[in-house]
């Protein structure tokens, strides 16, 4: 059978050289974008009639073509035929075949695809790649007629640059149907990921059965209530109705069996030993203080954990991971091990006494017990670990792998302990972060990450060490769900940063043009709509930057990737129409304005209005030295603090300046003797997020940089968000204007955070 098939792959090979001779075709709109193909004027039509044939072992492979066939068409192909191992028709006429050959194909998830007038042919290393090249006929294939289905002729080899390429979904803040779960598992396959990290336990509820604890299913799996709005609104606001909801083990058994038929491995997450609050709401004696607790209503960190001194917390999740791993064949299981707050157990009796049997300094050695008794457990039955890059302190449990998700300092950590790494960054790859910085966009947890932020993230260079890299195992998105309240909000923020995350995975390095791959998303909209997901199509809506920044004046600049269509845009508060003036060059302004704009695509509108205020003052362009830099997140040059932008709300346009355990101290040059009659600036309170306002901020004056006597000062930001401060003062002329904002320092008892590091955030400094 082998003689005979590649005498037959070298009939198509040469059948290919043949159509190179043909009229070359456009590129398909693929994702991720395969290693090799050329397109040809050929055409294969898939019908009622036309043959299916696969090796013993494909038969899974070609009942999902003929499910996928089914769906866009409402008929069925032809009954599938199982070639014999002896022998296999040389000359196929309209057929479909699926074969996995090890000689021809050499590594694994490789596919060859070759589609002439006469014949489709997958040729793959194993069943993986079988289905990778089913996924790419989905994506070829466009409706001819009521059951017709044409390919363009084409020559495509492919394989993955990353053998692990992941999506998370958290169904514990919010719970999600089956028929969404597979859904979403059929998005995976679609775009050739082959990890569905399911998060199934958190604070917010407990989200499968688990027979041996009922009670995981009565209390845990529900909540009383559920906040309204972003957690850094105060007071909280509640719905009043309860929620909640666990998939059955018989619907898990059905998850992953639809998921396996279609070569995706599903890895459970069971949390610990943080995010157990629903847990021990059902199970108040697997806590340090024993409760009673209440599954949680809103967002964040507990300070409530598994009590780590406790042997009948080991019982407990050792008997639930019993369960979980008869339900799960995936070699890994996830065990959380991120975001455990130590305060329960520094005041815990029991775990004080286990650290002092185990010999262990601190309790993030406890943390490191934990995980490590919990990893021996779990590699007892056959299987391994992955956990967040918390489980790195106190010492990394042995054979565990690593999910790096603040950064890269996890994964370099991880990776010359010669630990695995899947690359999961906050900033790059969380898919519930702001997709546009639009105030229309509904409450996200926060961050801004854009598409072209996720398509232009690169795991390798990221790690900086090239002796590490054959320990970063692949890329995972991150989908949790706190601000996805419903299914469709879900699929928004989902697709297509999905699509981008997806060819960072499997594409080779080298393929990266952003600009093709929104023509690529843009073709693939009628797809995804058709399988009814309600995917963000803004991604080439208007955006700005400062093309440059002096005295009293600024040059904005607009963008749009969709380089095909024209701006219009005004500056005197009117709504821009298809005749007002089109953007060419970067628009001046020397006085207060706000920029609209609108793209229009051969005169139609074709997005959202664009509008942004600038602010133009005394301190604007002004010179501005800075005596201690930001030293978080919320970081850039101190020339944010004048450059007529005021940040928003929501903190995530890179217009905030942040500061831990350390002052806001700058001096602004006017250029000389200014007569000054207020200042002010903007500052954030948010106890929520940490964020609070100066215990004071002050104002100073001087005319020669060196003497300042004092101009304002307030202790008054009464704001739950932008206290926006503006002080009239007495005239006074001076060239030098120092602002002092002072840090609060320690978070105080009873707050959020309470022990850590306040975070100062400060923005646009006016002087009028």
């Amino acid at each position: 059978m082998k003689r005979l098939l590649l005498i037959s792959l070298l009939i198509g090979v040469g059948n290919t050289t043949m159509s190179q001779r043909k009229e070359a075709a456009a590129q398909a709109a693929l994702i991720p974008l395969p290693v090799t193909a050329s397109y040809n004027t050929d055409s294969f039509f898939i019908t009622p009639k036309t043959r299916l044939l696969a090796d013993r072992g494909n038969e899974g492979a070609a009942a999902l073509l003929q499910e996928y066939f089914r769906q866009q068409t409402g008929k069925a192909l032809s009954p599938t035929v199982t070639l014999p191992e002896t022998s296999l028709p040389q000359n196929g006429s309209h057929r479909i075949v699926l074969h996995t050959d090890t000689m021809l194909v050499k590594q694994p998830e490789e596919y060859l695809l070759h589609i002439t007038k006469e014949e489709v042919i997958i040729t793959a290393y194993d069943a993986a790649g079988i289905v990778h090249g089913i996924a790419t006929l989905r994506q070829l294939w466009h409706r001819e007629g009521p059951a017709t289905l044409a390919l363009p002729g084409a020559v495509i080899s492919d394989y993955p640059r990353f053998g692990y390429r992941g999506m998370h979904l958290d169904v514990s803040r919010h719970f999600f149907s089956v028929d969404f779960i597979k859904q979403f598992i059929d998005q995976l396959a679609l775009y050739k990921i082959n990890n569905f990290h399911w998060h199934l336990t958190d604070d917010q509820g407990w989200r499968i059965e688990i027979k041996k604890y009922p009670k995981l299913q009565s209390v845990a799996a529900w909540r009383d209530q559920t906040m309204i709005g972003h957690k850094k609104e105060l007071p909280h606001q509640f719905d009043g109705k309860k929620y909640g909801g666990f998939y059955t083990t018989e619907e898990v058994k059905a998850v992953v069996a639809y998921a396996a038929a279609r070569q995706i491995t599903v890895i459970p997450e069971i949390e610990m030993p943080g995010h157990a609050l629903a847990a021990l709401t059902a199970y108040p004696e697997l806590g340090c203080t024993k409760g009673p607790y209440k599954t949680a209503q809103f967002w964040g960190v507990f300070d409530d954990v598994f009590c780590a001194g406790n042997d009948s917390t080991f019982t407990f999740l050792q008997d639930v991971l019993d369960e979980v791993m008869a339900l799960f064949p995936s070699t890994y299981i996830h065990i959380g091990g991120d975001e455990c707050p130590k305060v329960r157990w520094a005041h815990c009796a029991a775990c004080q006494l286990r650290m002092k049997q185990e010999h262990l300094a601190d309790e993030h050695e406890l943390q490191s017990y934990f995980i490590r008794r919990m990893s021996r457990y779990i590699n007892s039955k056959g299987r391994k670990i992955i956990g967040w890059d918390e489980i790195l302190e106190g010492g990394l449990a042995p054979g565990a792998t690593i999910m790096s998700w603040r950064g890269v300092e996890g994964a370099v950590t991880a990776a010359k302990q010669q630990h695995h790494v899947i690359m999961t960054p906050e900033d790059e790859l969380y898919f519930d972060h702001y997709q546009s910085l639009y105030p229309e966009e509904k409450t996200a947890a926060g961050g801004y990450t854009p598409l072209e932020e996720v398509y232009h993230y690169d795991p390798l260079h990221a790690a900086g060490d090239t002796s590490l890299l054959p320990y970063i195992s692949g890329i995972q998105g991150q989908v949790w769900s706190e601000y996805l309240d419903t299914e469709q909000q879900a699929q928004y923020m989902i697709y297509p940063r999905m699509l981008a995350m997806a060819e960072r995975a499997w594409s080779p390095q080298t393929a990266r043009d952003y600009a093709d791959f929104c023509r690529r998303v843009k073709a693939q909209q009628p797809l995804l709509k058709a399988l009814h997901i309600a995917a963000a199509n803004n991604f080439e809506e208007i955006n700005y930057s400062i093309d440059s920044l002096a005295k009293g004046q600024l040059y904005v600049s607009l963008h749009s990737s969709d380089t095909t269509a024209t701006i219009r845009y005004t500056t005197d508060g009117t709504l821009p129409g298809p005749t007002s003036k089109r953007y060419i060059s970067p628009v001046l302004l020397t006085k207060s304005s706000t920029i609209k704009a609108i793209l229009y695509q051969q005169g139609q509108r074709t997005n959202r209005l664009f509008h942004q205020s600038f602010s133009i003052n005394k301190a604007t362009g002004a010179g501005i030295t800075i005596r201690q830099a930001p030293n978080t997140k919320y970081t850039g040059d101190a020339s944010l603090l004048v450059n007529g932008i005021a940040g928003s709300n929501r903190y995530n346009d890179q217009q905030w300046l942040g500061f831990s355990n350390r002052d806001l101290e700058v001096v602004i040059d006017l250029g000389s003797e200014q007569l000054i009659r207020q200042v002010g600036a903007n500052c954030l309170n948010y106890h929520w997020q940490k964020m609070w306002p100066p215990t004071a901020l002050l104002f100073e004056v001087s005319a020669d940089g060196v003497h300042y006597t004092p101009l304002g000062t307030t202790t008054a930001f009464p704001v739950n968000g932008i206290n926006a401060i503006r002080l009239s003062v007495k005239p006074v002329k001076a060239r030098y204007v120092r602002v002092l904002a002072r840090n609060k320092g320690v978070i105080p008892a009873g707050e959020y955070g309470a022990g850590g590091n306040s975070q100062l955030l400060v923005d646009e400094i006016s002087i009028n």
